[in-house]
């Protein structure tokens, strides 16, 4: 069983999802790999990692650098899931190219934007700090207008 609820953010509404181990989804509506990997179980449900998620949110818009205090249940290939780890690593108003997360990693970076743009749990897992190694704002599966708004939001003169 898959649980949802919805969040009305300053870029949209997002889609919350969760099982039994964690948040396992955050999609903002529209997106271009919205509600990948749900499922159809799905029941509406304010569950403890939805409201996290939520509490989450709510500092983040605000201005807040908020901590992460519930789980996240990452799902997808053992490479995604790597990727994804990565990503929770960059400081909130820094950026890391996909380069740079490939050298981590040992492999290509088209490899590495594939699994950036799959991100399963946008914002939390931070995907919007991954950028080209020019510096160019490619590839984010939520739109680039969101991208910047985010990077800006949190410090970035772009």
């Amino acid at each position: 069983m898959t649980f949802i609820g919805y969040y009305d953010s300053p870029l949209g509404r997002i889609l919350l999802s969760s099982n039994e181990n964690g948040l396992s989804g955050l999609w903002f509506e529209g997106c271009k790999y919205y509600k990948e990997g749900l499922g159809s179980d799905l029941a509406e449900e304010d569950t403890p990692f939805i409201q996290g998620a939520r509490r989450w949110l709510d500092d983040y818009f605000s201005g807040k650098r908020p901590a992460l205090s519930f789980p996240l249940s990452l799902s997808g290939s053992e490479f995604r899931v790597k990727i994804c780890r990565q990503m929770l690593s960059i400081p909130y108003g820094e950026t890391v190219t996909y380069k740079e997360l490939a050298r981590r990693e040992g492999t290509a970076a088209r490899a590495v934007g594939t699994a950036v743009g799959h991100n399963p749990i946008s914002i939390i897992i931070p995907c919007h700090r991954v950028i080209g190694s020019d510096g160019s704002l490619t590839g984010y599966s939520s739109g680039i207008d969101r991208k910047i708004w985010l990077l800006r939001h949190e410090g970035h003169d772009l």
